[in-house]
This record gives C-alpha cells, structure tokens and sequence, in this order.
C-alpha cells in the first residue's frame, strides 16, 4: 500500500468516527425530546388515546378524542414514504394468538398497523429514563416505622448519631486492665464486667481482671489479653508476656463515630446490618419510605397452573416468576391474579386495585383477545409508552390509570420478552417510585460478536467470564433458558457488535450471589 493510499484510508476512517460520533448525538438528542414530549402528558386529564381493533385486525379510531403523540420513535416522519419491513431479529418469533405464550398475538396485524406502531415506539434508553423520571414525581409518602418493620425500606431521613459510639471507653477483650508500667498488683476482686456502672480510678502500677464490652476504669492505659499475661499467685503480681502498648485493646469512646455524625444518607436501603447499626446509635423507628405495593395480573385463556402442557395449554411461568423477582427489587407483591381473556374481568381488575403499581402480562399487541389498550383507553388511562424499539419485548407499554393514579406496565407475554419490559421499564419506575438510588452504569466487553436487530435494542442475556461477557444461547422471546443461567443482560445496540466492543450490561438482583456455570448454555 502507498503512502498516499495510508492516508486516504486514515482520513475515510477518521470521517467514518465522526460521522457515527454524530449519529450517536442525534439519537441521544432526540431520546430526551421523547422524554421531555413524553413527560409533558403526565399531569394532563387522562384520555383516551387507543386505536381499537376492529374485527378486522385493522386499526379504528377510538371514539374518544386521541391526543397527539409524542414522537418518540427513531424512523422515518408521517411525511416520508413507507419503509420496507424491516427485517426480523434473529431471535423474532411470528406469534398467532396466544400460542407463543401469555397472548402476544401479532401475526393479524395489517402492513399499515405495524408501521404504526413502529413510528410511536420509544426508543429503549428513552423509555428507562421515562420510567423512572415519572416514579420520582409521585414518590410514596415516608412513615416513621419501627425497626421490626423497616426492612427493605429506604431511608428518607438520613440517621445521625445520637450519641458516641462507644459512649464510654471499653475493653476490646477479655484480660487485664492495666494502669502504668509492669509488673502489675492485683487488684482483688470479681473485675470488671459488661453491663457494670463506672469503677473506681486504677492507680499506677495496678492490675485488674475486665471482660470484652466492660467499662474502662478511670486512668487504665491498655487492657492485655488474657493469653498474653501471667499471674504469680504467690506475689500477687501480673507479668505482660509481650510488650504492651498504651491504649492496647482498648475501644476508645467515639472510636466508631462521634453524636451528630451522619451514619446513613438519605436513600439507604434498609438491610439488617443498617438496622443493627440504627439500634446501637439509639433509634427505635426510622424514618422510610414503604415498599411499592405491586399488583401482578396474569393474563391468557391458555396458561395451566400446574402438571405438563396439554391439549394446546402450557405452562404459566410469569407468575411464579414476576413475583420474587419484583420483591427483590424492593416491592410489596400480591400473590399473582390469573385473569382469562375477557375484557370486563381485566378493567374490573385496574379499577379495584389499590397497588402502586400494576403489572399486567400479555394481551398487549392487536389481536382478537388482546384487551389491554382498549381497556385502558376506555377507563381514560394515559398511555406514556406504547411500544419500545426493543427486542424481545417491543409490544410493552406504560401507562398512569388516572390524575394521581397509580402506574400499569403491560409486559409482553412470551416470557424472556416480559422480562425486558420488567427491566426497562418496571424496575426504573419502581426503583424511583421507593427513593432508590440507580446502580452505577458499567459496561463489559463481548467475547464473541453479537448480532444486532437492523433498527432495535436487543437484551441479550451474558455470563462473565474473565475480563468479558459470553452471549447465552436460548434467548429467543418464549425462552427462558438462557436468562435462567445468565449473571445480566448485555445492552446490544442495533446492528450488533463486533467482538472486543463494551456494551452496558443490566444485572440480575440475584447475580452476585449465584454460582452459576456456564453448562450447556453457551
């Protein structure tokens, strides 16, 4: 290669960076527009804004005025021409009906809904950042709960001490308080025990036995452990068998921390070693926010709660699923609430809740027993996100029931898709509505390239393996084999990414604390 062709293929480079580094600003540009156009309904009277399915499978205007959408979609305007379909991700599932798992019927839509629907989804990190920006407007009010019933909670007053830890110098041991040089008199006696009032000062030269927790006499300049000290009955006299230190095994008073220190910031959550450290400062109550309380409707004519798939039925896995996992996210959970694909039972379901926030599975895209956006837009709910440039789990929503009502994330029914709507959007909106603060963002290499969706986000469940991720196999939308193994989610962005890239990685609440392995998953 000449010089001149180095330079060429340098410059072409350094224009390809530029002009990616470009793109990349516009997308983020326009995801906060969506963010802030998004926000800009929350507060506003509910209204209907659903296009109802006709029988047909084509769309209808609801009867109800719709309002505007926000344009939070990342494709084409109103005013372009139609774009070909895009191509499937690789791991895209054509369902019909129900059968693909907790109703995500798709395959009746019309070339024109589709579209539609792709020109309002919102982009995946813009729909997060909804999500939680909404949960911190309408945070839950604090109550001043007693220790017994604080776990899990998180703090909203900060926990200042109320007094020195230790209050007063004690023994870090069981031996020898000692006052002066050695050899030490023995002072007779039972010694010094926990619990006990203030002894009489040590004079110089004294010795005198003291218990771990015990109280210091006045003037005691270290404490020697029992097995490091010799005592010659005989004279009376206490020998050090190593060489003492003034202050030796001896918790000063405030050692730990001094009154009116701040021990725990605001947004703490409340875990038994805080709740140990609140007692031993003095409190009895703390003052926290409650834990979301989450209502959990699992939705599908076809879902069986126990004994093997049948007769076209299978499995109902998002209700044994949903609810540990919303738990350890921190949320008070119902047991779940199996509801059949009848329209009524479901709006009778949103209106009688009183959780904080709903969660309803499949019954979200068009089809003919899909009843969650014309429930919604008839009982006047306002529909924040509908849709999400994002694979598995496209077809989620997000919606507010009523002025200062609570909040309902429909997830998409086929199980892996139902958990990329859990993590983007229920547990941001549920972290933020309980004064969580959000983790630290990281990111990790990828072993291998991974293949992208041409216009969506794709979660892709990872395991850590040294210095980098391994992409799990079984990450279809139905599958959860793959997710079941996995340590977190990797944050592939669309196109895919060559091996080496970093991508943000989702982790799992449970992961650290798992030894899993890779087995046959990878």
């Amino acid at each position: 290669m000449t010089a001149h062709g180095g330079e060429e293929r340098a410059a072409e480079e350094v224009r390809a960076a530029e002009e990616e580094r470009a793109a990349e600003e516009a997308r983020a540009a326009e995801e906060e527009r969506a963010v802030e156009q998004a926000l800009a309904l929350v507060g506003r009277q509910p209204q209907a804004s659903h296009a109802l399915p006709d029988r047909s499978g084509a769309t209808a205007p609801a009867t109800s005025p719709t309002p505007a959408m926000p344009d939070t979609h990342t494709g084409p305007t109103p005013s372009s021409p139609p774009p070909s379909p895009p191509a499937p991700a690789p791991d895209a599932s054509v369902p019909s009906g129900h059968t693909s798992g907790h109703g995500t019927s798709s395959a009746r839509h019309s070339p024109s809904s589709s579209h539609d629907h792709r020109a309002r989804a919102t982009a995946w990190a813009g729909a997060r950042a909804l999500a939680e920006r909404l949960g911190r407007a309408a945070p839950l009010a604090a109550h001043r709960l007693p220790l017994d019933r604080a776990l899990g909670h998180v703090l909203s007053e900060a926990v200042v001490a109320l007094t020195d830890l230790p209050s007063f110098d004690t023994s870090a041991m069981d031996g020898w308080a000692v006052a002066g040089p050695g050899p030490w008199s023995v002072r007779e006696g039972e010694g010094l025990l926990a619990g006990r009032g203030a002894a009489e000062p040590l004079p110089d030269g004294q010795a005198l036995r003291i218990a771990t927790g015990a109280r210091l006499p006045a003037d005691a300049t270290a404490v020697i452990r029992s097995e490091h000290a010799h005592c010659d009955e005989a004279k009376g006299l206490l020998h050090a068998t190593r060489e003492v230190v003034p202050g030796q095994d001896i918790r000063p008073r405030g050692q730990e921390c001094r009154s009116g220190d701040e021990l725990l910031p605001v947004g703490t959550v409340v875990t038994p070693p805080v709740l140990g450290l609140a007692a031993a400062a003095g409190y009895d109550a703390l003052v926290a926010v409650p834990r979301p309380r989450v209502d959990v409707f699992v939705l599908g004519d076809e879902l069986l709660t126990a004994g093997l798939p049948r007769d076209g039925l299978i499995r109902d896995a998002l209700g044994p699923m949903l609810a540990p996992w919303l738990r350890s996210l921190g949320a008070e959970v119902a047991e779940p609430r199996r509801l059949d694909d009848d329209a009524e039972a479901l709006r009778h379901a949103l209106v009688s809740s009183d959780a904080d926030l709903i969660l309803t599975t499949g019954g979200t895209a068009s089809g003919p027993v899909d009843h969650v956006h014309p429930v919604l837009a008839d009982i006047g709910a306002e529909l924040l996100v509908d849709g999400v440039a994002v694979r598995p789990g496209h077809p989620m929503l997000l919606a507010r029931l009523a002025e200062g009502g609570p909040c309902l994330v429909g997830l998409p029914g086929n199980p892996l898709a139902a958990v990329s709507g859990l993590l983007t959007l229920a547990e941001p909106l549920l972290r933020a509505i309980a004064g969580r603060s959000a983790p630290d963002r990281y990111s990790a290499p990828v072993h291998e390239e991974v293949h992208g969706h041409p216009h969506d986000t794709r979660l892709i469940p990872v395991v850590h393996r040294d210095e980098s991720v391994v992409a799990l196999h079984y990450n279809g939308p139905a599958m959860l084999r793959g997710i079941a193994a996995a340590d977190g989610l990797a944050v592939v962005p669309p196109g895919g990414v060559r091996s080496g890239t970093e991508v943000e990685i989702l982790d799992l609440p449970w992961a650290s604390a798992s030894p899993w392995t890779e087995g046959c998953f990878t």
